[in-house]
């Protein structure tokens, strides 16, 4: 594995805010791509401090920028559907290559043209999150024909410390989606260290350089960076959805909503016939910590998920009160192990869909076992330790 990482030692300590690694770059860096051909996996997520593109800053600093890739939501983050097409970027006139859903033949042809690949993506924190595994796919292809590639860093949202959940016991084939690195559902690392790791346990051998994203913390969040906050995903529409994600995530796959088609996507759990006060009842008092869980009613509308539309749901609402002490994973298993015992007849698991959030079908059989959310739990700590200790050597902050 060929692999060189900047550093971002001696920042001034009066540095107000975080500077992504498109600053990084232009500002410090410039060695890295001029005079050469670039293409620039990204979307909306893409921009400096200021809010400004990645694609418009590198066109004005004179660089050659001459094709876009996109991943899922597409190049402006909008859509939630499959199947997008390649397109045009109105602003520039370049190309976007669609690689959730465009032609690959076409994707392939712009990665013979160019000489460095950009990646510029904002990871959510957790081991769902599609983009990753997106860019992982084209680092891959990228290496294979021997171009370089750089990423620009940005931090992880919900801190880069605490790493939450079951680890996914082994790598996967990194074309398929959600499943391709051993990491926890919550995993505290930035994008450009989960690519480190990737190029690593994948063997992709491919020129790799990371710019870090200058003045970034692990303990610090994404609310205490100065950085603008843009939706990473149409329903990722706050910090305060990313902080539940990494547990409420598994309830896609089951018949229960989390809440696509209103605000508050991902802090909210519910169904016609659920009953908020059974379930409350039963959730052991070591799953909520740091967070306050109350009955809720929602009505989704139009939800890209396609439950529920139009249709009063009575659930729970989970509200952050402890950011340090609150584990979403175990609070989400604690919840899917109360509906299993107090509404047997109408809670159902989508196997094929949560056995991929969960990394295989253990979860699902302990709770349709009747197994405490505790006992579920506790079977995670040696992974977890082993997983802190592994992803050490990809760390960069």
């Amino acid at each position: 594995m060929i692999l060189s990482v900047l550093t971002c030692g001696g920042q001034p300590q009066a540095l107000p805010s975080v500077r992504p690694g498109i600053e990084v770059l232009l500002s410090d860096s410039l060695r890295l791509v001029q005079g050469q051909r670039l293409g620039l996996l990204t979307n909306q997520t893409g921009v400096d401090l200021a809010g400004r593109r990645d694609v418009d800053r590198l066109l004005a600093d004179g660089l050659r920028l001459v094709a876009l890739f996109s991943p899922e939501h597409g190049f402006r983050g909008a859509e939630d559907r499959p199947g997008l097409p390649d397109a045009i970027d109105s602003a520039t006139r370049l190309p976007i290559y669609s690689l959730y859903g465009g032609s690959r033949t076409a994707a392939a042809a712009a990665l013979d043209s160019i000489d460095v690949l950009l990646i510029d993506l904002q990871d959510i924190g957790a081991r769902y999150y599609s983009y990753t595994t997106t860019a992982t796919t084209l680092m891959g292809e990228a290496a294979a024909r021997g171009k370089r590639v750089v990423v620009l860093d940005r931090p992880d949202p919900v801190g880069g410390v605490v790493v939450q959940g079951n680890v996914r016991p082994a790598v996967g084939d990194p074309g398929k989606p959600y499943v391709s690195l051993p990491v926890p559902m919550r995993h505290g690392m930035t994008i450009g260290e989960l690519l480190r790791l990737a190029n690593d346990v994948l063997t992709l051998h491919a020129d790799l350089t990371v710019v870090p994203a200058a003045g970034w913390r692990r303990g610090v969040s994404y609310d205490s960076t100065g950085l603008p906050w843009v939706n990473p995903s149409p329903n990722m529409q706050s910090l305060e959805s990313a902080f539940h994600y990494p547990g409420t995530c598994l309830f896609e796959g089951t018949n229960l909503s989390v809440g696509r088609g209103t605000t508050e996507a991902f802090q909210v759990v519910g169904a016609p016939w659920l009953d908020p006060a059974k379930a409350l009842a039963v959730l052991p008092e070591s799953s909520v910590v740091g967070v306050a869980v109350s009955a809720y009613d929602f009505t989704p509308h139009a939800p890209t998920d396609g439950k529920y539309d139009n249709v009063l749901l009575h659930g729970v609402r989970l509200r952050v009160t402890d950011r340090s002490r609150y584990d979403p994973t175990r609070l989400a298993v604690a919840m899917l192990a109360a509906l299993h015992a107090v509404h047997p007849d109408s809670f159902r698991i989508r196997a094929e869909w949560f056995d991929v959030l969960a990394a295989g079908s253990e979860l699902r059989q302990a709770i349709d076992s009747g197994r405490s959310a505790p006992e579920i739990w506790g079977r995670w700590s040696e992974a977890l330790v082993q997983f802190q200790r592994s992803r050490a050597k990809y760390l960069l902050y």
